[in-house]
């Protein structure tokens, strides 16, 4: 019987998406586990260096491996480096009741306000947010499809999916395709109940309400949701929830992209992962200079440890 989780894998100190093409290798990873694995996906979010998921399985485990499994090699062909991509254990928690489903959809959707990464959940591209509710809210989508016959170019000859997958010109699944949106719709019934949720404060009141439920188990809250990613605070969640991060530096997706495709040229090295700590060093007092950022970003995009 299957089961709802929450599902959250971390690298810590190091990036796990470099640039577009790996956030959209990420999904199809994701999407082509849950069609190995018999799982339903719900929502999910990538950040820079972890993700977050919600799916129905029977066997969370079997998931992640299948997911797991192949993002790491296409990870690491593409960028010489060697050994597994994230932490050894994922974080995995059951969730139970119609409270306890809206209390982690919400903060998995979130994601990218609470790492200050977004000023609101919609502006960010690499979740499922702009997913739900779509017509309704006016995000008609025009996007330009592609044939399946020239879906292995992404995700590679022996990947076996179901014909309901479509795929856009930028070789990323439709998340319409692959996630059960009807079911997440169904939970937050309306769309104005939807952003609500997206734009609501944390508070006590969450944990509260989850209480409807009568199932006599802890409340799902944004700590507990965090706990597999340990990136930041809970004090500076909450910063960033209440719109006062800095959204005017630049994210890692685009300081990679700087390092990998205009830096390293400059250094002979055609991924970050062939430099010496010296050319790191090196790199690091530049990148400083010219964005004045802090060293742990430095840190996490040179792999620089």
């Amino acid at each position: 019987m299957k089961k709802t989780y929450h599902v959250c894998l971390s690298a810590g100190e190091e990036i796990m998406f470099r640039d577009l093409e790996d956030y959209n290798r990420g999904f199809n990873c994701f999407a082509l586990a849950l069609y190995r694995s018999n799982s339903t996906g719900l929502v999910e979010s990538f950040m820079s260096n972890h993700f977050h998921l919600m799916i129905q399985t029977e066997d969370p485990k079997e998931f992640m491996y299948n997911m797991r499994q192949p993002y790491s090699k296409y990870f690491n062909r593409k960028y010489c480096r060697n050994g597994r991509l994230g932490e050894k254990h994922h974080f995995q928690l059951e969730i139970s009741g119609l409270h306890h489903h809206l209390a982690a959809m919400s903060y998995t959707l979130r994601n990218a306000l609470h790492h200050g990464v977004s000023p609101i959940p919609y502006a960010y591209p690499h979740s499922s947010v702009n997913s739900i509710f779509r017509k309704e809210m006016g995000k008609t989508s025009d996007e330009r499809l592609i044939p399946q016959k020239s879906y292995y170019k992404y995700i590679g000859r022996r990947a076996e999916y179901p014909s309901s997958y479509k795929m856009n010109k930028n070789g990323l699944f439709l998340r319409e395709s692959v996630l059960d949106i009807a079911q997440v719709e169904n939970m937050f019934v309306t769309p104005r109940s939807f952003d609500y949720y997206m734009g609501r404060k944390t508070s006590e009141d969450w944990q509260k309400e989850q209480s409807k439920d009568n199932l006599q188990i802890p409340p799902v809250r944004l700590e507990d949701i965090e706990v597999g990613a340990r990136m930041q605070t809970l004090e500076a969640m909450m910063i960033n929830e209440n719109g006062k991060g800095n959204y005017r530096k630049i994210s890692d997706i685009d300081l990679c992209i700087e390092i990998d495709q205009f830096i390293l040229p400059e250094f002979g090295k055609g991924s970050v992962y062939l430099l010496s700590d010296q050319e790191k060093r090196k790199i690091a007092e530049l990148l400083y200079k010219k964005y004045h950022i802090n060293e742990m970003q430095i840190r996490r995009c040179l792999v620089y440890k």
